[in-house]
C-alpha cells in the first residue's frame, strides 16, 4: 500500500469522522472506500465526442418538430 498525503477542509475531516465511527472503520478505510468507488468505472467512461453533433442544442425536447421539419418518415 502507498502512503500519501491530502489538504481537506476541518468540516470534511470532522464528517469523515463521523462517518467512520458510524460505519465502524478507520477514516483511512473509509477514505480507500470512497477512492475506490470513485475510480472502479475509471475504464467504463466514454471519451466525449467533441464537435460530432451539429444539431439543435435542445434536440431530446424537440425530436418531434425536428422529425417533422426534416421530413423523416415521410415517402
Amino acid at each position: 500500500m502507498k502512503k500519501t498525503s491530502i489538504y481537506i477542509e476541518p468540516e470534511i475531516d470532522a464528517a469523515l469522522n463521523r462517518r467512520a465511527a458510524a460505519e465502524g472503520v478507520t477514516k483511512a478505510e473509509l477514505i480507500r472506500l470512497a477512492l475506490q468507488a470513485a475510480t472502479s468505472n475509471a475504464l467504463n467512461v466514454k471519451p466525449k465526442a467533441q464537435g460530432a453533433f451539429s444539431g439543435p442544442a435542445n434536440l431530446s425536447e424537440t425530436v418531434d418538430e425536428q422529425l417533422t421539419a426534416t421530413g423523416f418518415g415521410e415517402q
